[in-house]
This record gives C-alpha cells, structure tokens and sequence, in this order.
C-alpha cells in the first residue's frame, strides 16, 4: 500500500503564499529592518574571539585539543565581529522621508518614485537609492538619488530627461 494521500482528479492544487508575504491582504505600515541588528552578531563574534584566545593563551601548552587552530580563530572571528559592530549603522530616514529628499534635489515635481536599500563603502553605510519620475504623463524627466539612511543627506543626484517610448508597437 502507498503512504501517498489520495488526490482526486477534479481537485485543484495551488500553491499558497505564506501569510507574511502575502502583499495584498497587508494592511499595517512595514518597517524596513534597521541595520544596527548588525550589533548584535558582532558582540557574539567578540565574546567567542575572546574566549579562544584565552583557551589559546592558557591551555596551548597543556592540551592537545587547544592548538594553533583557536589563534586563528580568534583573530578571524575579532575581525568580522569588529566589522559588524563597526557596520551596524542606525537609520534614522526611511524610505518616506527619503522620497521626500529626493523630491528636493530633482528640482521637479514627482508623480511615480520608487526607493530601496542600497550599502555604500568599506563600512556597509545604508542608502536609499530613489528612483523617480516627473508628475506628467508621460513622464518628460526621471532622476536617481542617493540618500544617506543614517543623516538624510543627498550623496548623489542624476537628472535626465526621459526618452519617449512609443509602446504602441
């Protein structure tokens, strides 16, 4: 005998989206997720670097399990817990107040924007990179900006005009 359910034929299959993903039915405010969680990690990176330099420092010499192994697990797991603490920037702008920026430094009125998450440098610095589009329709001009997530400065900005598509092709 089969473990398999039975499925008749006239029955639908369909893939479902779980709750949290489900767009349509989501009626609260979404909250980007801050890069300061980052912190988190990188106190836990730390907190294990030290406690193999210290096995390292006191038992290299009297154990065959501690060896050379924890140094240089130490210094790997410092350096990426440093480079976590060190990136786990606080947003201060979201996405709203960054449209808002980029609405300023085009110079024009916006119809269609659209913003999303971007790192810039060594460092991991958050930015929203906004892409928009003039208010009329069609649009005659788009422009792109980069607005820093943690001050709310404008970083870069490109204005264009828009070329006309023709879509009735």
């Amino acid at each position: 005998m089969s473990d398999a359910p039975n499925i008749r034929a006239d029955d639908d299959l369909r893939d479902v989206l779980p709750d949290d993903l489900n767009a349509v039915e989501h009626t609260l405010n979404y909250e980007f997720p801050d890069n300061s969680r980052r912190r988190k990690p990188g106190i836990l990176y730390l907190t294990v670097a030290v406690l193999c330099l210290v096995l390292w420092l006191v038992k290299r010499n009297d154990s065959a399990m501690v060896n050379s192994g924890f140094l240089w697990a130490a210094i790997l797991l410092g350096v990426v817990g440093l480079f976590s603490i060190t990136s786990g920037w606080r947003m201060k702008f979201d996405e709203q107040q960054a449209l808002v920026a980029a609405q300023g430094a085009v110079g024009f009125a916006v119809g269609h924007a659209s913003a999303q998450q971007v790192w810039r440098g060594l460092r991991s610095r958050p930015t929203w990179r906004v892409l928009c589009y003039s208010a009329e329709e069609p649009p005659r001009r788009r422009g792109l900006v980069l607005v820093d997530a943690v001050n709310g400065r404008v970083v870069e900005h490109l204005v264009q005009d828009n070329p006309l598509e023709d879509w009735d092709v």
